[in-house]
């Protein structure tokens, strides 16, 4: 197999202000995911992801390879592999997020929630800020237990209420039993929309 450095050179795509569209790869990569800063692929026949991070994003490959290597060795948060100037390789996570979660009516439970909270603790007594903490980087994996990705925006400094918000929402509203365990995605991304605006407030 290439390198790791070679499989994201590998990586072209053609880019404008709005949207960027996967024009070639090496076959050796599996296309999981596009984001705002990065495509993500599993490399076939390994349990690995390899990041490439678009020219513009470049400094964030190394904002979060450093803080994957300053976070605790623990099943909460996947594990660094290698980095480079525009990509990082970290575990490939089997499983749904809790957006997933919520678009299929799969339950979340309460001790979920724990577990997330736990996980946001132990990246702070390593002297960080968890922000961007929202339901698509948060993964209910295959064996039934909760790991964190995409940390970026761990270490930024401003005060960044999402996670509380959510909690609050899911405790507030999620847990009455009248409340639909199978939400719309449409919806879903509609209160996204409005809340980044502040339109609406989770945790009001």
């Amino acid at each position: 197999m290439k390198s790791y450095k070679e499989l994201a050179k590998s990586v072209k795509y053609f880019r404008t202000r709005n949207w960027t569209r996967l024009l070639e790869k090496d076959d050796a990569l599996e296309f999981i995911g596009a984001g705002r800063s990065a495509f993500a692929f599993r490399i076939k026949e390994t349990d690995l992801v390899l990041k490439v991070f678009f020219p513009e994003f470049k400094r964030i490959a190394q904002e979060e390879a450093d803080i994957y290597k300053a976070l605790p060795d623990h099943p909460y948060f996947p594990s660094l592999y290698d980095n480079g100037e525009n990509y990082i390789v970290i575990d490939y996570v089997e499983g749904l997020t809790l957006f997933d979660c919520l678009a299929k009516g799969i339950p979340i439970e309460e001790d979920k929630i724990n577990e997330i909270d736990e996980a946001l603790k132990l990246a702070r007594e390593q002297g960080m800020n968890p922000s961007d903490i929202h339901l698509r980087n948060i993964i209910l994996t295959s064996d039934g237990h909760i790991k964190i990705i995409d940390v970026a925006r761990f270490k930024q400094t401003k005060e960044c209420t999402q996670w509380d918000d959510l909690k609050h929402a899911f405790y507030k509203f999620y847990k009455k039993k009248y409340f639909p365990k199978k939400i719309p995605v449409f919806i879903m991304n509609l209160i996204a929309a409005l809340y980044k605006r502040n339109f609406v407030r989770l945790g009001s």
